[in-house]
């Protein structure tokens, strides 16, 4: 089963100031969510997971009901528990977004 990749707003602005190498990484990480959206490490929750690259991490969640993922973060390993706790705390707005895709 095939499924569509979004990001957030603000994952987008934050690709666009990443290194060049992080991008092309973060582009084949996408294509691979198309076919297997579990192929990251699972936080707390089945559907709430993330894809290592060195001492930085991707952050997305899976819709499994709509076919669907939504990226919405990427940071340092320092910024881990920050971005987590934030991703729990709009879970609601994660939703309507991806929803209204």
């Amino acid at each position: 089963m095939v499924y569509e990749v979004y990001e957030t707003t603000t994952f987008s602005e934050i690709y666009e100031t990443l290194e060049k190498d992080e991008q092309e990484w973060i582009n084949k990480i996408k294509l691979q969510l198309k076919e297997n959206p579990r192929v990251g490490k699972p936080l707390r929750l089945d559907w709430f997971r993330e894809k290592k690259l060195k001492n930085k991490r991707l952050y997305y969640l899976i819709y499994k009901n709509l076919n669907k993922v939504l990226i919405v973060a990427f940071g340092s390993k320092k910024e881990q528990q920050k971005i987590i706790n934030s991703v729990l705390m709009n879970l609601e707005r994660y939703k309507r977004i991806i929803e209204s895709v």
